[in-house]
């Protein structure tokens, strides 16, 4: 557990959830819930490289 990058396994593991979130809007028919999630992802896996990048540039990667 010692080189567990605790914000990029946070990031992943909601970004997994969006994808199931998809999953479960499709099947109850909802346009919106549907959408909501595909926006949720992008911000999700946005934010993620975000902080990948800035932990590459601090040398923490």
């Amino acid at each position: 557990m010692k080189n567990v990058k605790w914000p990029l396994l946070v990031y992943a593991i909601l970004a997994a959830t969006s994808i199931m979130g998809i999953g479960i809007a499709i099947s109850e028919k909802s346009i919106t819930g549907a959408i909501g999630c595909i926006v949720a992802i992008i911000v999700i896996m946005g934010m993620g490289f975000k902080t990948k990048r800035k932990m590459r540039e601090n040398g923490e990667i």
